[in-house]
């Protein structure tokens, strides 16, 4: 039971990820009419700076 509270947590989380990124897509096109792909960019420099982040941060504060 609990692994299926789980996941269903971490699906609830992933596609809101999904969202906002659609979100991001829909508001630049709607607005000039082109799609800009920097946004893939944007969010890989984020994702790997926390993943940066984390693993920095891990040895230092260790629960």
């Amino acid at each position: 039971m609990d692994t299926l509270v789980q996941q269903t947590v971490n699906g609830l989380m992933l596609g809101s990820i999904y969202a906002l990124i659609a979100l991001g897509y829909t508001m630049v096109y709607g607005i000039l009419r082109i799609i800009n792909f920097a946004h893939g960019d944007v969010l890989m420099v984020g994702a790997l700076s926390a993943l940066s982040a984390i693993g920095v941060l891990q040895h230092h504060f260790s629960a």
